[in-house]
């Protein structure tokens, strides 16, 4: 009898202890599960290392992508670390070293590098670590080649179209000085290739939506770096073809064309990528009126908006417009100054039709897209 008593009791003991493990366990696994469902609705906080194939401080395509990067860490969103590699020919052999160490850490969530020079140099790293995960912008040269790699490029026509429309009014306000009764605008390339056909697409169809009157002279200087050719074209477009604005898109090269301008004291000039009133020289950025901007920082801040939700954008090239903050116009210094309320408005009008879907802009990518772009350039000629 006793001894059943005593079995008794141990059986209850031993019911009780399992009723408070399995409530504890219950209580552990509703925290985990709360815990990750916090962690799901925040996002991660990655770890992050955002290699500079130059120096911060350019006023361009680096600091943007580090203000972006800045925010998402003051965010609380990510963990930044990076390294300004600089931009010499000398340098570039630590381009690739500091790749490979970034990729060997196996510290980091993400690698971030971009323009043009990096992706031969990205390629190798990539498919050497095939689980490392990379962000290029700017850049698509190997893009959807490489699962572990996302490539972040700009609707160049969609930028193209804002500033087309501007420059269409710009011209049309002979109250402004150096502006002429002509209907006439510049537009001097890198190269007659896709990439540079989708901002002069974008440019002469805004330009002609806004007057269908209006003509382009488009030629292209075969170069990104030297000026001497834009120089030359600036000077024949003010003097010949009367253009009293002309848009540069040939990077470096393409500030001839303001060079000229000033020389000739023949009309207004018009950045393009960053913000050149920052970065030309004080008397070439007094007359340049605005410039169209590819916002790197802006479209970082959008990706990991986009990891956070779920979506897995590696392997793909992802063009980002006016509707994800990729791209844009500065509204400030000369353009706040010079352009009318009437111009304010239409370029207002065209950012909001085209951000809705109102408006869809040709592009040089569209299938025979390229073709059709240069046929509307030989039709627009002064």
């Amino acid at each position: 009898m006793m001894k059943k008593a005593l079995l008794l009791a141990l059986t209850g003991v031993l019911a009780l202890s399992m009723v408070g493990c399995s409530s504890k366990k219950k209580e552990t696994e509703a925290k985990v599960e709360a815990e990750e469902a916090e962690k799901t609705t925040a996002g991660d906080v990655y770890n992050v290392m955002y290699l500079v194939n130059g120096n911060l401080g350019d006023k361009s395509f680096f600091d943007s992508a580090k203000s972006g990067l800045d925010t998402l860490a003051a965010d609380g969103r990510i963990n930044l670390s990076y390294v300004e590699m600089g931009g010499t020919d000398a340098d570039q052999p630590k381009w690739l070293s500091n790749l490979y160490d970034a990729a060997d850490s196996e510290e980091y969530d993400l690698i971030i590098c971009g323009t043009y020079q990096m992706p031969d140099y990205l390629k190798e790293v990539a498919e050497a670590y095939p689980d490392q995960k990379f962000l290029i912008f700017d850049d698509d040269t190997y893009a959807g080649e490489d699962s572990n790699v996302v490539n972040i490029v700009f609707k160049q026509n969609d930028l193209g179209y804002i500033v087309g429309t501007f420059a269409a009014k710009m011209t049309q306000d002979t109250n402004v000085e150096r502006i002429n009764a002509d209907k006439v605008l510049g537009f001097v390339g890198g190269f007659d290739s896709p990439v540079i056909n989708d901002f002069m697409v974008g440019f002469i169809s805004g330009a002609q939506a806004v007057d269908p009157e209006t003509k382009v002279d488009v030629r292209y200087t075969s170069d990104y770096v030297d000026t001497a050719k834009a120089k030359e074209y600036g000077m024949s477009m003010v003097n010949d073809s009367k253009c009293d604005i002309i848009w540069g898109v040939a990077g470096n090269a393409g500030n001839g064309a303001a060079e000229a301008i000033l020389e000739t004291n023949g009309g207004w000039f018009i950045g393009v990528d960053s913000d050149q009133e920052q970065t030309l020289s004080a008397d070439l950025a007094a007359i340049t009126l605005t410039s169209g901007l590819k916002n790197v920082g802006n479209s970082l801040v959008w990706f990991f908006d986009q990891w956070d939700a779920g979506e897995d954008l590696f392997g793909q090239k992802v063009s980002l417009g006016i509707v994800e903050g990729g791209v844009g116009i500065v509204t400030d210094k000369n353009y706040d100054k010079y352009a009318s309320d009437d111009t304010k408005a239409a370029v207002e009008a065209a950012i909001n039709a085209v951000s809705s879907g109102e408006i869809t802009v040709p592009s040089a990518f569209d299938e025979g897209g390229n073709e059709a772009a240069q046929a509307l350039r030989d039709e627009v000629r002064p």
